[in-house]
């Protein structure tokens, strides 16, 4: 599937079987789930994408060659390849272990062709070994809204009592793991949307409610996931003295103004960017340890506008995933 940037609509196509350099990996893909970043992309909140472009970045598949320079892969062995698909290796963050900063770096389905497609090369160093027993499906959203949600919760720190705002792909994959670690989690979704909310306390959350409801107890953490820019004034609200506000999406709606008194007493807001190796060295087994479940749904490789549109209507609980 196609966006050639004209339209936010992608196309069918047939296009030539990509051949891997190097220090690539030829990927038969199993699954490639469906990302807000991806409606960021074709809706044109991400500027400057590399067209015509191949989305998706959350990709499940089998290794079918290895270029000559590879070592540590072969060929039938189930991988997944994350957004961050390359980096320079030699700036100031890649040195200082920021790679997720990196001055030069390459973006799965962004700025390279990703995994809406039957096949998709991959720089092997960004290369995740997965479990061969579980579905593709299953796995699929992990290689972003897994990775990001556990980013997010490294950077709000050790705490036990957490606000969550959007209860989407990301949030019902961190509400599992901040259960499995003893976190009090407190889901706040659109206002109205019971669905969401009941969803959320499946899960495990232990209040969920609208985004405008208030609640007696103060956080130690919020962690917004929703692009709204609006929600972070009330989440320094939110939080305690101290509390963290972190912004967990690429992109997000401008914040509103908001009185300093709400920041003060160390309050502090912070974003999300990308991700390292190192966390997915450590969420993969970490989310086996918590028998992370994730919820998805299934779409043909050739719905994937069907699929972008309920994800962009807020049809959908858990993730959608295409499936070639």
């Amino acid at each position: 599937m196609v966006f050639d940037g004209r339209a936010p609509r992608l196309s069918l196509r047939d296009v030539p079987k990509p051949v891997p350099g190097a220090d690539q990996v030829l990927i038969r893909v199993e699954a490639c789930g469906v990302c807000r970043t991806d409606l960021h992309v074709v809706d044109g909140e991400l500027k400057h994408p590399s067209l015509p472009l191949i989305p998706g970045h959350e990709i499940v598949g089998r290794v079918e060659r290895t270029g000559n320079a590879v070592a540590g892969l072969r060929p039938g062995q189930r991988v997944g390849v994350p957004w961050l698909g390359h980096t320079c290796g030699h700036c100031d963050y890649c040195a200082s272990a920021q790679e997720n900063l990196c001055d030069a770096p390459g973006f799965t389905g962004y700025t390279l062709d990703g995994g809406y497609a039957e096949y998709c090369v991959a720089d092997a160093r960004f290369v995740f070994p997965l479990p061969e027993e579980a579905e593709a499906a299953a796995l699929a959203p992990l290689l972003c809204a897994g990775l990001i949600g556990y980013r997010s919760l490294k950077l709000a720190g050790d705490v036990s009592r957490l606000a969550i705002y959007g209860f989407g792909a990301a949030a019902h994959i961190l509400c599992q793991i901040a259960r499995h670690r003893g976190i009090e989690v407190h889901a706040f979704t659109r206002d109205g949307d019971t669905a969401a909310q009941d969803f959320a306390r499946r899960l495990g959350a232990v209040w969920a409610g609208g985004s405008s409801d208030t609640t007696p107890e103060t956080f130690d953490a919020a962690i917004i996931f929703a692009p709204v820019g609006a929600l972070v004034p009330l989440a320094l609200k939110a939080v305690r003295k101290g509390g963290r506000v972190i912004c967990g999406g690429i992109h997000m709606s401008d914040i509103p103004g908001f009185p300093y008194a709400d920041l003060w007493e160390e309050r502090s807001i912070l974003s999300v960017a990308n991700l390292t190796r190192a966390d997915g060295e450590e969420f993969f087994p970490l989310a086996a340890q918590a028998g992370v479940r994730t919820e998805v749904v299934s779409y043909p490789l050739d719905r994937a506008n069907e699929a972008l549109d309920d994800l962009r209507a807020g049809r959908l609980q858990g993730a959608a995933v295409l499936t070639p």
